[in-house]
């Protein structure tokens, strides 16, 4: 067979939007093929399997911590002439599947370019090569290190690791004793989420202050096009938790156009030249500074916002681009959208989530979606990975999208137990 229709997605998200590039691949005429090492960490519940069971043409295992691994697994596919494409929707495997793509030929990032956006230092050393406006930072080996660069740049100061996703293990630091303490938690950690090692070190970066935005892009052989502007609301420190977006951005042209210039420079420092990329900025009192660059399309509601807002849909278009077609990216609507982020305040045993049927009463809530189940082990957010459940509203203007979503956000209460319900509980 030489139809080049199958394509691999190696690993993917949880839930409905973890699946969905499963679902999509297959409504294009694909043949979806999963590759993961777990596939229990997907089929969770009847509708979870429902969709693996329904949508994935096959399961591939191998080890995705390793390119070598999965290229060897999809071998078969390959010199069969079956294979289209390669992709990866969330950070911890835009290398490998860079790797995989440039090895078998097919259209993908380039391999360097992916390492140095999922590496915050390597992001931050190319990017300072450049010019590119940034907060100053160290690689540090050592607590007495960390002390020390933060003492230097100044408190408060931000503590992080530097390959995670989703802001895991990014914390807001005040005193020595806080920098010291969290580059230890950081540093007795070998692995990252998904199970792959860590760099040695810790990331020690001087605080900005200010509001974040991020640029969308899509970057193909025509060039760079930029989507807009996504305004990011961020929950209290000491974490870094996202808790809502705003696309397109209410910002004035100017400072649209400032921040859009900073990630096209970032973007091109690292070399980056094919798909969809996501960069986060600081709009700070000297101007738009990068945060960090995300080598593949906005995570969580991203999509979701600028499909409503425009009618493009980032996520196909982006399997359409591996699999090496031309994405349609014109939009077709003009309106705005807003998701926001359910998160418990307290720590303990969730035993329901009220209020859920006041936000349909509520204009343009087009999307209410409680992944957290009664029972659930719950805790105060301390990354986007202890959100509880999203909602997404659609409206006429930024503003309005905004306001209506702040609104139904307001009517949901998680109601959280300190006591533990016998044989009942499941840590998120």
């Amino acid at each position: 067979m030489t139809d080049r229709s199958t394509l691999a997605v190696v690993e993917t998200g949880r839930g409905a939007y973890g699946l969905k590039p499963l679902v999509l691949a297959r409504d294009l005429g694909f043949r979806p093929v999963l590759v993961t090492d777990d596939l229990s960490r997907y089929v969770v519940s009847d509708s979870s399997r429902a969709v693996v069971d329904g949508c994935v043409h096959e399961i591939v295992h191998a080890d995705t911590r390793d390119s070598v691994s999965v290229r060897e697994a999809l071998r078969g596919h390959h010199d069969r002439g079956e294979l289209g494409g390669v992709l990866a929707v969330i950070d911890y495997y835009v290398a490998v599947v860079a790797e995989v793509a440039d090895a078998f030929g097919l259209p993908g990032l380039a391999p360097k370019a992916a390492h140095a956006a999922r590496n915050k230092l390597r992001t931050r050393e190319l990017c300072a090569r450049a010019g590119v406006p940034a907060p100053r930072f160290a690689r540090v080996l050592s607590r007495d290190e960390a002390v020390a660069f933060a003492q230097e740049t100044g408190f408060p100061c931000v503590v992080k690791p530097m390959t995670e996703a989703a802001s895991i293990g990014v914390r807001l630091c005040r005193t020595p004793e806080e920098v010291a303490a969290h580059h230890d938690v950081l540093s007795a950690a070998p692995t990252d989420l998904r199970g792959l090692p860590r760099p040695a070190g810790v990331l020690v970066e001087a605080y900005l202050t200010g509001y974040e935005v991020s640029v969308e892009v899509v970057t193909t052989s025509a060039g760079r096009q930029v989507l807009g502007l996504t305004d990011k609301t961020l929950g209290p420190h000491p974490a870094f938790v996202e808790i809502g977006e705003t696309f397109p951005s209410q910002l004035p042209v100017r400072l649209q156009e400032e921040a859009t210039a900073v990630a096209l420079a970032a973007l091109d420092a690292i070399g980056h030249d094919f798909g969809a990329s996501h960069v986060e900025i600081k709009m700070t009192a000297e101007g738009p500074k990068l945060v960090e660059i995300n080598a593949r399309m906005g995570g969580a509601q991203v999509g979701r916002n600028i499909k409503e807002a425009t009618g493009i849909d980032l996520q196909r278009e982006v399997i359409r681009m591996h699999a090496g077609l031309e994405p349609e990216l014109r939009a077709t609507a003009r309106a705005a959208s807003a998701s926001r982020y359910l998160t418990a305040l307290d720590s303990g045993v969730l035993s329901a989530v009220d209020g859920q049927e006041l936000v349909g009463r509520l204009p343009g809530v087009c999307d209410l979606d409680v992944y957290a189940r009664p029972g659930d082990r719950v805790r105060r957010a301390r990354s986007n990975a202890d959100v509880l459940g999203h909602l997404v509203v659609r409206a006429n203007t930024p503003a309005e999208a905004d306001r209506w979503a702040d609104t139904a956000l307001l009517q949901l209460t998680p109601r959280v137990s300190a006591d533990e319900p016998a044989g009942t509980g499941t840590p998120r």
